[in-house]
């Protein structure tokens, strides 16, 4: 049965089966790329972007790319059962994928996934994929293109053509009937862009601290919530972290590894390991003594979580400067390395062994090696 369609009501968003493809300039290799399609239900205004992929950075730009092509927001978005949009397809209530729901939420709009298996249910977009392939697809087929910008915007041109032609037995064209009845009376468009969000699960530590791996730094939460689960949501710029659906901290995105950003009121009156310490302080006293002694704290730093423990390990293996001398400590440091022996005790045996000295004496060897060559080469020089 024909479907009559309100204006604004619904985006209907699909990907065309038949890809694109750009050329690699480095290598000359072609690259195929995914063609996305959104099509408004009432004026039948359509959207077509290529993109490098279906994954969730790829489908949310495209998905953020066609709302600002049209200028607004319309009250519902229909997607495929892909599993950027959706995570478990159910026939009444499916699970819409959590980092597309926080984009609808950010654009004021809902996500109503059409039922797995019935092309019915978005058959506007589906008859628009179709006309894409002999519209767009076929004027594109002998063009070479060598960046996905270059084939955006060869596509915007056709597809500006596209929308302007009238409809077959009607004076109306897509461009025509979207002005008309559908383009003032989309939902304006939120001031700032929709971010990418990260989510991770993790235990506050006895600090009161939580690890983020990526970044290899530490976000700090009130001492109430030391032990339990908390989930971090992060964006570019902030880090959101939340127990039980209540925001309990937010900070600033650091990207600096090692690093802990902390809020004085989160930790107890008196803390245990000493305030003066920080993953800062002991790399720079490494670099006073040598690069490999720096590249082994670094690694004493990443492989630990616990702050108190990795730091007590370094001023471990930094205090024995003092008595054997900088040299010696970072000729131990050095075979560590090579060892892949990262621990306070590692550096304590190669020392008590003596196996730091091999260093200075295979160098010596090698220079006297050196030198008795070149006495000989003169030698017979001057023969």
């Amino acid at each position: 049965m024909p479907t009559t369609h309100k204006a604004v009501e619904k985006l209907f968003i699909d990907y065309a089966g038949k890809k694109l493809h750009i050329i690699a300039q480095e290598t000359g290799e072609i690259k195929p790329v995914e063609v996305f399609v959104a099509t408004l239900g009432a004026s039948q205004y359509t959207y077509v972007e290529a993109s490098f992929s279906q994954q969730i950075p790829d489908f949310i730009s495209s998905v953020q790319n066609c709302l600002h092509y049209l200028g607004g927001v319309p009250a519902c978005i229909i997607p495929d059962n892909l599993k950027s949009a959706v995570t478990k397809s159910n026939k009444y209530e499916p699970h819409v994928n959590e980092q597309f729901a926080c984009f609808a939420s950010h654009y004021d709009t809902s996500i109503m996934p059409a039922r797995a298996l019935k092309p019915k249910d978005k058959s506007l977009v589906e008859g628009a994929v179709n006309i894409t392939y002999t519209r767009i697809h076929a004027a594109l087929r002998d063009k070479e293109f060598y960046s996905i910008t270059e084939l955006n915007l060869a596509i915007k041109e056709l597809l500006l053509i596209y929308n302007q032609t009238p409809f077959q037995k009607k004076q109306h064209s897509r461009t025509g009937l979207f002005l008309e009845i559908e383009k003032d009376a989309l939902k304006p468009l939120p001031l700032e862009k929709y971010e990418l969000r990260d989510y991770k699960i993790a235990t506050v530590q006895k600090n009161c601290h939580v690890y983020y791996a990526a970044d290899k730094n530490y976000y700090s939460i009130p001492i109430t919530y030391i032990g339990k689960k908390v989930k971090l949501i992060l964006t570019q710029s902030v880090v959101e972290i939340y127990h039980n659906q209540a925001r309990i901290a937010l900070h600033p995105r650091s990207r600096k590894a090692y690093h802990y950003v902390t809020v004085k009121e989160h930790m107890p009156v008196s803390h245990t390991y000493n305030a003066d310490w920080s993953s800062e302080y002991f790399i720079t006293w490494a670099q006073k003594i040598g690069t490999s002694t720096k590249e082994y704290i670094e690694k004493i730093l990443d492989k630990k979580q616990y702050p108190e423990q990795s730091y007590k390990s370094c001023l471990g293996i930094l205090s024995m400067a003092a008595k054997i001398g900088k040299e010696r400590l970072n000729n131990a440091c050095k075979r560590a390395l090579s060892y892949d022996a990262v621990s306070y005790n590692s550096i304590k045996n190669i020392l008590e062994r003596g196996l730091d000295k091999e260093e200075e004496e295979q160098l010596d060897l090698f220079n006297a090696s050196i030198s008795n060559h070149d006495n000989i080469r003169w030698s017979q020089y001057y023969a």
